[in-house]
């Protein structure tokens, strides 16, 4: 029989023989599969767990595994209709409903289907991510002395002290918390800096995770528009003149989705103002790890030059390692740091310390070196590809800016037809077998045009690139041939 190397393909196959076993009679031995289906033990085990998890087969230690009995009876639908009364009602009234909508996030964590080419991602593709250099950081870290005892709240002394010194150096490890990411950090920094209700502004357009975890907290957001330079200063001061606001949430560095760097005449400037205001800058420093190699020296933190605490400062190794390597840090100075800290430990108590640990191991071997080389000349590469094609292929298709870090391309749809319409286009890219990122999740308010993210990063190389932007030229011919559509060609 052909080998069958996919677990999925096999528990398929598996799942339509279970009628020829009577409920509780053993399978074949998994070393009979193996042989069976000339596939590997742990293609064979993963397929058989996971039927397992479906309720189909009981697995018993040493024994083997055993069509499960069946179920008997139907269990009645649960009534869950109280919920909506209970999540509405809070026991008074709110400014801001604290609505969760995290369908901008789940556009990129939700994977396409099989064959689908990612320009949605917004993770490393496993042949970018560290893998090897993970696996031995893990291993190393679980035989250190402690290592699966209870870490410091705050997180490891060492670790500590190492995001302090990439952030800057007039910080220490006294002023770094250890998260569990980004995204928590982020969202530990908006419950810390603002009360139910309160405005807060935002770039705009800006990260759908981070909008998510605001109004989840019922914060109201506030936009404020970025050109190329970044965020724009006359309007920031007339936003917090206009709404009162004491949080500005920005990301000066390979902004998402823009891709813009804060200008160097504007970085003090918005500091500046904040502190005026009585606010805090949440500075999200996401992708200083995702530097391309062209780009030439980056500008420092925010938080690097700021001695009165304007500036909080959240960043992670998730994006330039694993999503499953969520370890991050928050930085601050002044009383701010305890209240963060009281919020972490009542949400998460602590970081796991052999994540901990094992992010020590890694940071302080040679590979992490190598491997952020590594990936800052393949995203450069990836990036030049994937702008040489759509120029090429889609010139239609306007990029405002060509990043020098980051993960992705913003692209702006032709302004006015109804082939403009950037929803119509997600759909029909996803029939042709490419899956993009709408614009309008990017946006608190209305969006000035229509647009798509599309990501590089999770991609698995130059020819994956060519042939999602030959979907998406299927895709587009596909919205001009529909009757209702007369917008522009991105051919023209």
């Amino acid at each position: 029989m052909q080998e069958r190397s996919s677990v999925g393909e096999l528990a398929e196959v598996l799942r339509t023989e279970l009628n020829r076993y009577s409920p509780g009679e053993k399978l074949p031995s998994s070393r009979a599969l193996v042989e069976r289906f000339r596939a590997s033990p742990v293609t064979v085990s993963r397929a058989v767990a996971q039927l397992a998890a479906e309720g189909l087969l009981v697995t018993r230690p040493g024994a083997g595994a055993f069509r499960a009995q069946p179920r008997t009876g139907v269990t009645p639908p649960a009534d869950t209709s109280w919920q909506e009364v209970s999540l509405s009602g809070g026991g008074g009234p709110e400014v801001v409903p604290r609505t969760v909508d995290a369908s901008g996030l789940l556009v990129t964590l939700t994977p396409p289907p099989t064959g689908v080419v990612e320009f949605n991602g917004g993770y490393l593709h496993s042949s970018l991510q560290p893998e090897r250099a993970m696996a031995a950081a893990l291993a190393r870290a679980g035989r250190r002395p402690g290592a699966w005892s209870r870490p410091p709240t705050d997180g490891l002394t060492e670790l500590r002290a190492w995001f302090a010194r990439e952030i800057g150096p007039a910080l220490t490890a006294a002023d770094v918390l250890i998260t569990a990411g980004g995204q928590s950090a982020l969202a530990t920094a908006l419950r810390a800096l603002a009360p139910p209700g309160a405005p807060v502004l935002v770039e705009s357009p800006t990260y759908p995770g981070m909008l998510a975890a605001a109004r989840a907290i019922g914060l109201r957001p506030v936009p404020v528009p970025v050109d190329s330079d970044g965020v724009r200063p006359e309007l920031l001061a007339a936003a917090f003149r206009a709404t009162g606001a004491r949080v500005l949430v920005c990301q000066p560095l390979f902004q998402n989705p823009t891709g813009t760097v804060l200008a160097e005449g504007r970085r003090g400037e918005v500091v500046r103002i904040a502190r005026e205001a009585g606010a805090f800058v949440i500075e999200d420093d996401f992708a200083r790890h995702l530097v391309h190699d062209d780009a030439g020296p980056l500008p420092a933190s925010l938080a690097a030059d700021d001695p009165d605490g304007v500036v909080v400062h959240v960043c992670s190794l998730t994006k330039a390692t694993s999503p499953s390597f969520r370890v991050g840090a928050l930085a601050a100075r002044g009383p701010v740091l305890e209240r963060l800290r009281a919020i972490q430990v009542v949400d998460s108590l602590f970081v796991p310390r052999p994540l901990q640990e094992a992010a020590l191991e890694l940071v302080g071997s040679p590979a992490w070196g190598r491997h952020l080389r590594s990936v800052s000349a393949e995203l450069r590469t990836r990036r030049t590809a994937l702008t040489a094609a759509l120029r090429q292929e889609l010139p239609g298709l306007v990029l405002p800016h060509i990043p020098s870090g980051g993960g992705s391309l913003w692209a702006r749809l032709p302004d006015s037809g109804a082939g403009a319409d950037e929803s119509a286009m997600v759909a029909a890219a996803l029939r042709a077998g490419v899956a993009v990122a709408p614009g309008r999740p990017y946006f608190c308010a209305e969006p000035p045009a229509p647009q798509v993210r599309l990501s590089f990063v999770a991609v698995a190389g130059l020819a994956e690139i060519a042939e999602g932007v030959r979907r998406l030229c299927t895709a587009w011919g596909e919205m001009l041939d529909a009757p209702a559509a007369q917008g522009p060609s991105l051919r023209a």
